[in-house]
Formats: C-alpha cells, structure tokens, sequence
C-alpha cells in the first residue's frame, strides 16, 4: 500500500480520551496520516473535568520529539497542552529548525475551566513558540489571554486574530464558538476568510479544538496549501460535532470517526464495486495494464485524495482480483483523468476504465453518451496525458453540444457542462487502447461496468 504522510502531535495526554494525544492521534487516522506523538502531560480528566495533572521533564519531551523526527519522515506537526514554560521553551527550540510546517494549538484551559498553563508558560508561549508557528489555532479565551484584547462579539474576531498575527506566527485561525450566534471562525494570513455554520445543539463539545489543529495538521502532512488545510479542517470538525456522540455525565467528546466521513464511505464505495468486479467480470475486460476504480469524495483535489485499488485489478488464472486494497492516493492515472473531469462536472465522483475491443467500442457508442478522443493528437509538451485526455473529452462535450444546438457554447457554460458516459480512448503508439467509463457515484459505475460482463 501507498505509505501514509506522518504527522506528529507533541500535547499531553486526557484519559477520558476526548482530547489531547488521544483527540489527535485519532483525527490524524481519520484524515490519512500516520500519527506519532510527543508526550508534555498526564491528565486524570472526564467529561466533568480534570481531577490531577502532571507534566513531564522537558528532556523527557525532547527525546519523544527528536526520537520521532530523526526516523520518520514526519511531513507536519501540531502542539496542544504544554503545561508550563520549561516544556513550552523546550519544544520552540526543537520546532525551530523543523522542515515541517508546524501547527500551535495554544491550549490553555480546559473545557471545563480546568487551567491547564501557568502564567509564565502563557509568556513563554507567545514569546518563545508562536513566532515558530505556521498555523495558530486559538479560541476566544485564548486570543485574548494571548494578545491582551478583548473579545465581545463577532466583530471583534478580525482585529483579535490579527493581533495573535502580530505575536509572530505565519497565520492564525480563531475559533469564535465560544461567543453566542452561529459559530464564526477567521482565518487571516497571507489571505483572510471567515468559516460560518450553524450552531448545533450540543454541549458534546470537547476535544473539538484539538480535533480541529490536528486536522488542519493531517492535512498540511498531505500536501495541502495552508488555506485548503484550514477549509479541510474546518470542514472535518464540523462534521464531528453534528455527528451527535454522546459519552460521559458531563460535556463530552466529539465524534473522530465523523471527521473524514466522505473518505471514509469513498472507501467503503470503492470496496464495493472492487468486490463486484472480483465476483462478475470475465478476466477479458481488463486491460493489459489493468483496471482501476477511482472513487473522489466530494472534496478531492489531488490524486492523493481520490481513492482507488493499490496495484489495479489484473486477470488472474482465479479470476479478476485486485492487487491490493482500496486506499486514498493509490491511483495516479484514473483518479488525474476523474479529477480533470471533475473540473468541468462536480458532479461525476467514480471511474474506471474497461479493455477496449471492436465490439465494445460500437455497444458504448450505441447506448451511451459517448465521446471519442486521438491521444495520437496529445502534444509532447502536454502537462499529463490523463490531464490532457480529460480535458479533451469534456471539449469534444462542448462541441458535440454545439453542433446540436446550432450555436456557440462560451464562457462559463463551455467551462461547466455534463461530462459523457465513456470516454473512448483510441490509443497511439506505447498507449493501450481503453475505454473510460464515468459516473456520478459509485452505486451507478458499478451497474455500468457490470452491463459489460
């Protein structure tokens, strides 16, 4: 299988498991990283609250961290509980020459009230580890124990998350759900966007602040630019808290397996469709390079999101079995062509692609809506086969479009129509011939494939 990125949380620990090390590690799983962690506290704590609270030796927590980075290949890192200033110092020194962008989740106190940083760790934190930061994620208690201001209403939340912005680091999003209303929360950096949501009626709350950095923090691990990460992020934590967990007598966790619900049912989708191909396709339908099947939750961008069958589906002398599992980022071809769809019609999710055959080719053209592209015509300096072949099937939609309706398909309409059925890739000299097939979800790619068997 495809290695996941590896993220690393260095935050204490909650045995009720809603928060801290437990929260993140949880939510870096949820979000396709391979979590590690260093350890700064112990914490006996509840839904109720926190009953005892020790902090380790900073040494202690620098040999986590450097035991960590110096064997895995760690692509971003987010800090929670701290403790105190020693441990605060501690871990600006050992991010200040990290390779990783670097997430600082500034946890002060606990949902239930409980402090959880002295006064001189608060210092040491805007002094020492924000200036270090990429990311700072404070709420309103936070930003205003941080940057000395006074947050009363939304309109406040701008000039707070720019005064964080002053204390040093690259960009700051502050959470506004402690303050009445809908929830607002403002990012600003080197741009500014607000994230808006309806409240929902819970008190199922904690651990939502760290469910959110380490989201954020999972995502920067997987390649994603800093805005993208905040939306994914905001996203993901969302989703957590309108999953309705209830746990505990008092305000309890969020829901971490809610918070990449999408990836999740892609898996599931594409695990299907795998397992009807495997039970009921004849081996003949597979390419000689074999079959993929892509699945895109709705916020894929990269190939790394999409998910798809690690090493194809082959013809075996058992049959057609897929050479590995289904996992995000496993396919590189057919999840770039389903992307380069996706650009022109959202609302297509699922591909595939079947062998080509004479017979094939006339039964697609026949009950379809089918379009045909000459990858003989791919110019050399193409930025990427699939890209270019997407991008020429939906252009071939638009002409067909136009010549039906006796007019000129332009701007915003020649950029967003429906994209065809099949494409029908004629192949070229080293390029096998294929047939493409497109769906709006899985459920129905996996009728259109069966309809070959």
């Amino acid at each position: 299988m495809t290695d996941p990125p590896v993220a690393l949380t260095v935050a204490g620990s909650d045995s009720g498991g809603g928060a801290g090390v437990q929260a993140d590690l949880k939510t870096f799983e949820a979000c396709g990283a391979f979590g590690t962690s260093a350890l700064t506290a112990v914490t006996a704590q509840n839904t109720t609250g926190v009953t005892a609270s020790e902090v380790l030796d900073p040494a202690v927590v620098r040999s986590q961290f450097d035991a960590v980075v110096s064997d895995f290949p760690v692509a971003a890192a987010k800090t929670g509980m701290l403790g105190n200033a020693d441990v605060v110092a501690t871990v600006a020194d050992a991010v200040a020459d990290a390779d990783f962008p670097v997430v600082v989740d500034p946890v002060a106190v606990a949902q239930s009230g409980d402090r959880l940083l002295t006064e001189r760790g608060v210092s040491a934190l805007r002094e020492d580890l924000l200036p270090e930061a990429t990311l700072a994620t404070p709420n309103v208690p936070e930003a205003e124990l941080l940057a000395d201001v006074t947050v009363a209403d939304e309109s406040d939340l701008r000039a707070a998350a720019e005064a964080v912005l002053d204390l040093g680091p690259d960009a700051v999003l502050l959470t506004g759900g402690h303050l009445d209303g809908d929830p607002v929360d403002v990012f600003v950096g080197e741009s500014t966007r607000a994230f808006t949501r309806e409240r929902v009626d819970t008190a199922n709350t904690h651990g939502s602040g760290c469910t959110l950095s380490a989201a954020i923090t999972a995502h920067l691990a997987r390649g994603d630019e800093l805005p993208v990460a905040v939306e994914r992020g905001v996203e993901a934590v969302t989703r957590a808290i309108e999953s309705g967990l209830s746990l505990g007598a008092g305000n309890g966790p969020v829901d971490h397996d809610a918070v990449d619900a999408a990836s999740t049912d892609a898996l599931a989708d594409a695990r299907s469709v795998v397992a009807a191909l495997e039970r009921e396709w004849p081996t003949g339908l597979v390419p000689e390079v074999g079959t993929n099947v892509a699945v895109a939750p709705p916020d894929a961008r990269t190939p790394d999101d999409v998910v798809a069958v690690d090493g194809r589906l082959h013809a075996t002398q058992r049959g057609v079995r897929a050479a590995g599992g289904v996992a995000p980022g496993a396919s590189s071809h057919v999840a770039r062509f389903l992307l380069g769809v996706r650009e022109r019609d959202p609302a297509v999710s699922a591909a595939a692609n079947v062998r080509w055959s004479e017979q094939r080719d006339r039964d697609v053209r026949e009950r379809w809506d089918a379009v045909v592209v000459d990858r003989a015509e791919e110019p050399a300096d193409a930025d990427g086969t699939m890209d270019w072949t997407a991008r020429e099937a939906m252009k071939r939609v638009a002409d067909q479009r136009e010549a039906t309706e006796g007019r000129a398909v332009t701007g915003r309409n020649r950029e967003r129509h429906r994209a065809p059925d099949a494409v029908v890739d004629s192949g070229a000299v080293g390029k096998e011939a294929m047939i493409r097939v497109l769906a709006d979800d899985a459920e129905s790619l996996e009728e259109k494939l069966l309809s070959f068997a």
